[in-house]
């Protein structure tokens, strides 16, 4: 990775996004190249979680989702299954107070159908308690799959149609925007994957129609400030047209 430009830096930070989506890839690696467990690579993995936060608000950025758990991920060995449980479950009880001191705004994308019984309060508790907070907002993708998620806004429009309370021809972009998990808050214009790993994996795939999309080659406990500068570099390097063209003036 090249020599970053200074963050301080007019045009860079004039360019810091609003939203940035971050898929937290390696821990699984981080962890084999050292001869410890995958679980151990997901307890280093909240560390950066925690740097990841503070970074993105020390920085200007107002959204940050993080992809934690997808609705795929319960395919996965019961034993790494319950450690990510246990992190989840660990995050929220150290880490929330200060969230809320520092004015964090918690949410939490995905199904809730299915989520263990100890895990739904916790999550419920955190949107509660910092619901009216406004400096930062904290998106955690928890049981989310974007396909599920696209199924799911269109079951509810689907419902709606039946009930004759919406006409097919009022199906629109907007309509379907407003009926997914996002529709609070902008999509993202920024979406990060560390580990070198260049796909969305089911992340966000409706929102990320327009995002700028950077593949890091860091692992994801080795994750911080500096790798998301690298990001926001680049992002700041961007042309984004949205589609159009720029017509140059006749000379």
């Amino acid at each position: 990775m090249n020599i970053l430009p200074d963050m301080k830096s007019p045009n860079i930070a004039a360019s810091v996004p609003r939203h940035i989506g971050i898929i937290m890839d390696g821990n699984g690696r981080w962890a084999q190249a050292r001869g410890l467990t995958r679980s151990a690579g997901h307890r280093k993995g909240v560390d950066a979680v925690r740097r990841a936060i503070r970074a993105c608000g020390e920085l200007g950025v107002e959204t940050v989702t993080l992809f934690s758990f997808s609705s795929e991920n319960w395919s996965r060995p019961a034993g790494e299954v319950n450690d990510l449980m246990g992190l989840l479950k660990m995050f929220i009880r150290r880490d929330l107070a200060d969230l809320h001191k520092e004015g964090v705004k918690v949410c939490v994308i995905g199904s809730r159908t299915n989520v263990p019984a100890d895990i739904l309060p916790l999550i419920e508790e955190a949107e509660k308690l910092t619901f009216h907070n406004t400096a930062q907002r904290l998106v955690i993708a928890f049981n989310y799959g974007a396909r599920d998620e696209i199924v799911r806004a269109t079951q509810k429009l689907a419902a709606q149609v039946a009930a004759g309370e919406l006409a097919p021809s009022d199906i629109s972009v907007e309509a379907i925007d407003a009926a997914l998990d996002t529709s609070d808050w902008s999509d993202p214009e920024l979406i990060i994957r560390t580990s070198g790993e260049q796909r969305l994996s089911n992340f966000l795939l409706w929102q990320a129609a327009y995002s700028e999309l950077v593949f890091l080659d860091v692992l994801w406990p080795d994750f911080d400030k500096t790798h998301l500068q690298a990001a926001l570099a680049e992002f700041s390097a961007r042309d984004r047209r949205f589609g159009g063209v720029v017509v140059q003036a006749a000379q």
